[in-house]
Formats: C-alpha cells, structure tokens, sequence
C-alpha cells in the first residue's frame, strides 16, 4: 500500500502478507494438505499451522514484548501484558480446504487500560485470494487498501441484506434453536441473509457497505476482534445481543446507525425460548 501507515499497522501488514505467500500456495495444492479434526466440523490444515507460526514470528521480531491470543495455540506471553495481538491465521478454514477463496487472515492489536478493561486500538484483516486488506486504527478511519470505507445508509429493513455463520453440529441445542428464530423471524423482512463461512470477512463487508449487517452466536475473539473496529471506524455500530463485551461473550450485532437497533432485537427475541 502507498499510504504511509503507523508503526504498528506498517507491521501487522507485513506479517499477514508474508504469511498470505504461503496460504496462496497451499490454497493452489489443497488436496494435498494434512487436515486434523479439533470436533465436529471444525479442521485444523497445515496451512493454519503454519500460517500462524509465521505471524507469530514475524510479530514477535517487531514487538517482542507483546502476548498473543491465537486460534491454533492460544494465549501466550506475560500475564501482565499492555499489549496483545489476538490473531486467527485463517478464518474461513472450511471454504479453504473446499477450494472456495473467501477467507482471511485477521490480526488484532489490543491494549490494557490504565483504569481497567482493554480496546482494541488497530485491526486488520487481509483477503489474499482477491488483495483485499481492510484496515483501521482507533480515531483513524477504516481503508480497503487505500480507499476509504463507509457502513451502507439502508435505512429500511425491506431492502438489508445481513450475514451470518449458520451453526454446525457441534453447536449446542440451545444455540442452534436461537439462530432458527432469529432467522425465521427476519427472513419474511429482509433482502436477503447470506452465510459466507468467514467471521472477519463478514464483518469487513459490512464496515465497506456490502453487507447491511451482520450477527452471530457463540463466535471466538480472535474471528472479530479486528473486525468490530473496522466497523466502528467504518461509522458503524458493533455491540453484544444483550449487555457486556462480544468479545468475551461471543455474541455479536453488526450493523449501520439505522439497522442496528432492528437486527439486535431481533437476534435478542431469537434467545427467548
């Protein structure tokens, strides 16, 4: 990218990049991958491994006295960090492995606050397949490489478009349950609804205006953690569907000043049995 970018952002751009060398060759032969199975539906290739290894490292070279939070190896690091990478290598890893090119890698900065809690202070996520980077820092706006971006201004349901991750089998009864009213009731209002099988991407699409929003349950850190700051920079609004942080309880509302409200009722009334 021309633009001149921050420090910190000039290197989560570096170690996605060199990382996205090895996904695009792994992704051109992934048949010939080794696959591993950590529960139902839900894979873990070579290609996530060693995507993430080489972001670490690349991370770690840059800013070595960060912890990290990674999809494949977790948390690691001081326990009294200030800052924190939090980092899927590959999301999107069941499209991958089919040979469907809508995944990412996204890679989050994170801060303690001195008066307590965290914020994430810069986001990324970069689509290889297509060189798509969606980028934010906090106070700074949200780019596609170097344009900028905006939330849709659909002001009517009638005419939304949203996105989702349907659950796989390995998702509680409960969960699953909640998705099929939430979805039942949206659907006769709606556009259209889309599940695309990549959380970062799902909500960059939505701080570039294609999506009108986007929910989900149950969803890791590491799949939104960029993602909700893009979007808010984007000047849209990301919340939990209840009260608290959808980065620890995992459930998530995304979508433009107008739509917010009417997507987040609806995904509550979904979780009314």
């Amino acid at each position: 990218m021309a633009m001149r970018l921050s420090p910190h952002m000039t290197v989560m751009a570096n170690a996605a990049q060199k990382a996205s060398k090895r996904l695009l060759r792994d992704f051109s032969e992934v048949e010939q991958l080794q696959v591993s199975i950590k529960g139902p539906s839900d894979f873990v290739s070579q290609a996530d491994i060693r995507a993430e290894q080489t972001i670490k490292e690349e991370l770690t070279k840059a800013r070595p006295g960060y912890a990290f939070l990674m999809e494949e190896s977790g948390a690691s690091g001081s326990d009294n960090w200030m800052w924190r990478w939090i980092v899927d290598p590959l999301d999107g890893t069941t499209n991958f492995l089919h040979g469907i090119p809508h995944w990412a890698i996204s890679i989050a900065l994170e801060r303690k606050l001195q008066g307590g809690g965290t914020e994430i202070q810069a986001g990324l996520i970069y689509a290889p397949a297509v060189d798509e980077m969606f980028w934010a820092e906090k106070g700074g706006g949200a780019f596609v490489n170097e344009r900028r971006l905006r939330v849709s201004a659909r002001k009517d349901i009638h005419d939304a478009v949203f996105a989702t991750g349907v659950p796989f089998r390995a998702v509680s009864t409960q969960r699953r349950a909640a998705f099929s009213r939430t979805l039942a009731g949206l659907m006769p209002r709606v556009a259209g609804i889309r599940r695309f099988g990549a959380a970062a991407l799902d909500l960059a699409w939505v701080a570039a205006g294609r999506y009108d929003g986007y929910w989900e349950l149950g969803i890791k850190p590491w799949d939104v953690a960029a993602g909700l700051l893009i979007v808010r920079e984007a000047g849209g609004y990301v919340t939990d569907v209840e009260e608290g942080d959808p980065l620890e309880t995992g459930n998530i509302v995304a979508a433009n000043t107008h739509l917010h409200p009417v997507l987040r009722q609806a995904a509550l009334e979904g979780l009314k049995p």
